[in-house]
């Protein structure tokens, strides 16, 4: 397409996208903030411990802080109640704090470490892209924090109540091996749930692995995790899975064996999700007709769906990771649904729903884990009580990463014992859907979900995610 021609097609998708993102819903899952926090900490040139806090500094932005005055000036003030070790003050204003909005899973987890004070605990950390994503850090951090409150509601951990760390890692591989030097140097920290993208769980997992802590993700996917060392552990599928069920999808349920694949050449995550869909796709009889670098400096979204057009595509794979979603949203608009969609978990996000709207209706995406799979779960029900809306895959994800932790601890609360119960052939965590079950190579024994874009009213956009009846 020449220049002239896409021209008016990307101004349009920006004027559409301008004005959706400016309607916004409410529902928990889009309801993570995106407004900076002014009395939260900020990421630039920060030291090391700076970044890690059991709850005497904010590390993570909140929702709307100019419209509840009352909830920032009771959480600062838990805060400061923290630094000056006067902890039952620090329950009183975080209490305080919740009762306002109770939606702060930072807030909780300070509050059941102000519970604990000075007395004996277990501790872990959980490690979060905060300035990257605030909204992904906040979902990671409600399964987090419901799991630390149910563990310690329960009785703790052999009689003693668990503590958590929060670490800000902005998504970054280097500051993620400065912070996870940090950790294998602290000795009460006896696991982490972490990172977020894959490069950084790859980048800090090389320290755990020599540091001899555990550490399991609910977030990263990429194959090359699989069998990365004794320490590395996660509770989310692998890409080998996800790939895996969405090319079987695609040839066998939407008989369309044509694809286009669109990958950000500089993700460890997108670069595993392209690899696997396109040798799984081949061994289902498809093809991959064409490939396209998001991350490209000349990457256009009309002129790629231009060229899949020409050369007979009927599908197009969109495996972009966080960073690159806006463009692979571009291509949803400017698709205009005339190639079956399909996408990696990283689509799966507020902004999809809002900005492609009825361009994604369809777009089969696939998550591990979807609230509506199993509505009348127990963690279904006690996660709509506590936060007061849905939650999606990645708290239910994090939620079994502690989960795990916490089962390993009641074997052995040391690390060598968490790594060992881990990898032992009869260990078993309940999560939040399905028992956790590692192989030896580090990854979960657990299958995946896929969802589609459909009409509907729950996050109020008039879009939903809904299972995919298979």
């Amino acid at each position: 397409m020449s220049q002239k021609n896409e021209t008016p097609v990307l101004i349009l998708s920006l004027l559409i996208t301008a004005a959706l993102l400016g309607t916004g819903f409410w529902l928990l899952m889009p309801r993570s903030p995106v407004k900076p926090d002014p009395l939260a900490t900020t990421s630039q040139n920060l030291s090391t411990n700076d970044r890690l806090s059991q709850g005497e500094r904010i590390l993570v932005p909140v929702e709307s802080r100019a419209d509840n005055p009352a909830f920032a000036q009771a959480k600062q003030a838990g805060v400061a109640a923290i630094v000056a070790q006067q902890y039952g003050q620090a329950v009183t204003q975080f209490e305080s704090a919740l009762q306002k909005s109770r939606n702060s899973p930072e807030t909780l987890i300070y509050l059941n470490n102000a519970r604990i004070g000075s007395n004996k605990s277990y501790t872990i950390a959980v490690a979060v892209p905060v300035s990257a994503d605030p909204n992904g850090s906040l979902e990671i951090l409600r399964g987090v924090a419901q799991a630390q409150s149910e563990v310690n509601q329960a009785g703790g951990v052999k009689g003693l109540p668990l503590k958590v760390a929060i670490v800000s890692d902005d998504n970054n591989p280097e500051i993620a091996q400065q912070l996870a030097n940090t950790l294998v140097q602290k000795p009460e920290v006896l696991g982490v749930v972490g990172h977020y993208a894959s490069d950084v769980t790859l980048a800090a997992g090389s320290v755990y692995n020599t540091g001899g802590l555990v550490c399991i993700s609910p977030i990263s996917t990429t194959v090359k995790l699989s069998g990365f060392g004794k320490y590395i552990f996660r509770t989310v599928p692998s890409d080998y899975i996800a790939a895996g069920a969405l090319a079987d999808y695609t040839v066998k349920t939407l008989q369309q064996k044509n694809v286009a694949v669109f990958f950000n050449s500089q993700s460890a995550y997108s670069q595993s999700l392209k690899s696997e869909f396109s040798r799984a796709i081949a061994l289902t009889g498809g093809q991959v007709s064409g490939e396209y670098d998001l991350s490209a400096p000349d990457f256009s979204a009309a002129t790629a769906v231009d060229q899949s057009l020409k050369q007979g595509v009927k599908a197009l794979m969109l495996a972009p990771n966080t960073g690159t979603l806006d463009k692979a949203l571009q291509v949803v608009q400017v698709n205009q649904r005339r190639m079956t969609l399909l996408a990696g978990d990283d689509v799966y996000a507020p902004k999809t729903l809002e900005v492609g709207g009825q361009q994604a209706v369809d777009m089969v995406i696939s998550v591990p884990w979807h609230i509506n799979g199993n509505p009348g779960s127990v963690f279904a029900k006690k996660s709509r009580s506590l936060w007061g809306g849905d939650v999606n895959w990645r708290t239910a994800i994090s939620y079994d990463a502690v989960q795990a932790l916490v089962a390993a601890l009641q074997r052995d609360p040391t690390r060598s014992g968490v790594q060992q119960a881990l990898l032992s052939p009869d260990f078993s965590a309940m999560g939040a859907a399905e028992t956790v079950r590692f192989l030896p190579s580090g990854d979960r024994n657990v299958g995946i979900q896929l969802v589609k874009v459909s009409r509907g009213d729950r996050f109020g956009s008039g879009f939903d995610f809904v299972p995919v009846q298979r």
